[in-house]
């Protein structure tokens, strides 16, 4: 999954998207349209876009606040799309400027620089890979398909459940996704998933577009 800032994080917008051609047809076909977008945008607090060429979110110091013990997710399960997949601590390639998802496609990654699931404000990223010509099916392979009032629940290394409720799915092209609203660690506190979407592009081997749904404490 390729997501790179603006700097490194159009890459979490390309690191979902440097997949493969396996699912082209699939993943080519349009989605239903957007929903919850009104809904979604009303969860952050509004910011200035970062301006061009630089990070819209915290890479290479992402510390939280001191005193506030950090809890990662390690289990996610979507009953609607038939998902139960492990969750990896990821961060930005200071090479390649890229969100580092895991190679394994079954396995999706979080942003280890940003809330985790006890933050009580902001938004806990997680990006996994739709497919792979190597691997098949990546476990977003069917994330477009979510819809409002799904749910979900998201384990930490806590052991806790918490529940989720989907309230928008929508699509951007990479270039346009407002990664400082997707990557806040501020506004009310949700979780957001990301993979790609769009038709696939021979010639660079990624997805033009991302698919980005947006959830809340159920």
């Amino acid at each position: 999954m390729t997501v790179r800032h603006r700097g490194a994080l159009a890459a979490v917008a390309a690191g979902v998207a440097a997949l493969t051609v396996a699912a082209v047809v699939a993943c080519g076909s349009q989605p239903a349209e957007d929903v919850g977008a009104e809904e979604a945008a009303a969860l952050a607090v509004p910011t200035t876009p970062a301006p061009a060429g630089t990070s819209s979110v915290p890479v290479t110091s992402g510390e939280l606040p001191a005193g506030e013990e950090t809890v990662p997710p390690v289990k996610l399960v979507i009953p609607a799309i038939d998902v139960t997949a492990t969750v990896n601590p990821v961060g930005v390639n200071r090479r390649t400027d890229e969100f580092e998802v895991p190679p394994s496609v079954d396995r999706i990654g979080w942003y280890r620089y940003g809330p985790g699931l006890e933050a009580t404000a902001g938004s806990v990223v997680i990006a996994g890979h739709v497919d792979s010509a190597d691997q098949g099916r990546g476990a977003f392979f069917r994330l477009r398909e979510l819809d409002r009032d799904d749910t979900l629940t998201a384990t930490g290394t806590d052991g806790r459940q918490r529940a989720y409720r989907v309230v928008a799915r929508e699509e951007y092209d990479k270039s346009r996704i407002p990664l400082e609203r997707y990557f806040a660690r501020d506004g009310k506190p949700r979780l957001t998933l990301i993979t790609c979407g769009g038709p696939f592009d021979a010639r660079t081997r990624s997805y033009r577009d991302n698919i980005v749904v947006t959830a809340v404490p159920a």
